[in-house]
């Protein structure tokens, strides 16, 4: 008895910690969930329109009970909303689903480490972030968003050789697989890599123009239903648009909807919260900490799954991703440190915590 008492003790004071690993399987379970439902021949805006449903569905009974006496929402409110839910979730999620057809599922989530920075890097454009060259942090900000930056391209445009310890499997075994990961021409590859920097610059917008409706609106649950049900309407549109078919969007007991649920209720709904209730206990900087994680995590699964080729090129962009990533992280804590104690810098410490509350698509 006394062991079961001292484990459960453990298992409470590490809840964070827990928190964190999870998260970051569930994000990695979203990249190859999205890569194989895509490369089974679903079509990328298809695949958005019933992500977003799901996750409203999911998110409504929520925003209903919880938070329905919460905020009264305005008209001028409801139309930032709609056009904040246009050119970040439907724009950055369309992109990201196209880009996924043309590159792996590895990649997808090595680049998803560029949101922090990208978000850095808007926000200082916006004048929203700070940011100081003479002193030690404010160059170790700058320093790693290029560095992070450098990092994804040599990922993207830098192979190398392949890795040999990885390439344990037969051919044979490897032919079953293709339907999955596949080659993919230089021209595809190239495109893919900048749709989906395109779609974690759209994402990291998306952070930092969410800041500023949550002071506006700060019932977050409804908030974010709002977003998934006018992204819903506004990818509905265009899945109209680039999908005449109307066998593309049957759905059947396959990966398609699997994979849809997953990332609509698990991701959207379970893990965001999950994701807010750890910032609250540790604070932004904790949680952006394991986003390598899921990185790694993917990396293993494609390769043992689905046979995926890493490459030494891969790695090295990696390294450099991840290096500027914990740069720019560590520069935000030692400058976040400085503020402790300063009443003025309240409203802004409030706002940081909610551009880094959902750093994966």
């Amino acid at each position: 008895m006394k062991s079961l008492l001292k484990y459960a003790m453990v298992v409470e004071n590490h809840k964070p910690y827990i928190a964190m690993l999870f998260i970051q399987f569930v994000y990695a379970g979203m990249a190859l969930f999205s890569k194989a439902a895509i490369a089974k021949g679903m079509n990328p805006c298809v695949f958005v329109v019933y992500r977003q449903a799901f996750a409203t569905v999911a998110l409504a009974p929520f925003a209903f009970f919880l938070e329905s006496k919460q905020s009264s929402l305005s008209y001028s409110v409801l139309i930032k909303i709609f056009l904040v839910s246009l050119c970040g979730l439907t724009l950055s999620l369309n992109l990201y689903y196209v880009a996924i057809n043309y590159t792996t599922a590895t990649f997808a989530a090595a680049t998803t480490n560029t949101i922090p920075v990208l978000t850095f890097i808007i926000a200082v454009c916006l004048r929203m972030e700070s940011i100081s060259i003479r002193q030690l942090p404010g160059m170790a900000k700058v320093f790693g968003s290029v560095i992070s930056l450098s990092g994804a391209l040599v990922f993207a445009f830098v192979k190398g050789p392949p890795i040999g310890f990885m390439n344990w499997y037969p051919e044979t075994q490897k032919q079953t697989s293709n339907f999955i990961v596949k080659s993919y021409s230089t021209g595809e590859w190239i495109k893919g890599s900048l749709i989906m920097i395109s779609a974690n610059t759209a994402w990291s917008l998306w952070l930092v123009l969410q800041g500023r409706i949550v002071k506006q609106y700060p019932a977050k649950i409804r908030l974010t239903a709002l977003q998934c049900f006018f992204s819903c309407i506004q990818s509905t549109f265009w899945a109209i648009a680039a999908e005449r078919n109307p066998s593309a969007w049957k759905l059947g007991w396959d990966v398609h909807l699997l994979s849809v649920a997953y990332c609509g209720v698990i991701v959207t709904g379970i893990t965001y919260w999950l994701q807010v209730w750890t910032i609250e206990k540790k604070g932004p900087v904790f949680t952006a900490i394991f986003t390598p994680l899921a990185l790694v995590i993917t990396a293993i699964f494609s390769a043992f799954l689905w046979k995926e080729t890493l490459h030494w090129g891969s790695v090295g962009g990696v390294v450099l991703l991840v290096g500027g990533l914990y740069s720019v992280l560590w520069g935000k804590k030692r400058e976040d440190g400085k503020r402790v104690g300063n009443e003025q810098d309240a409203d802004t410490n409030q706002e940081e915590i909610v551009l880094e509350c959902i750093t994966h698509h």
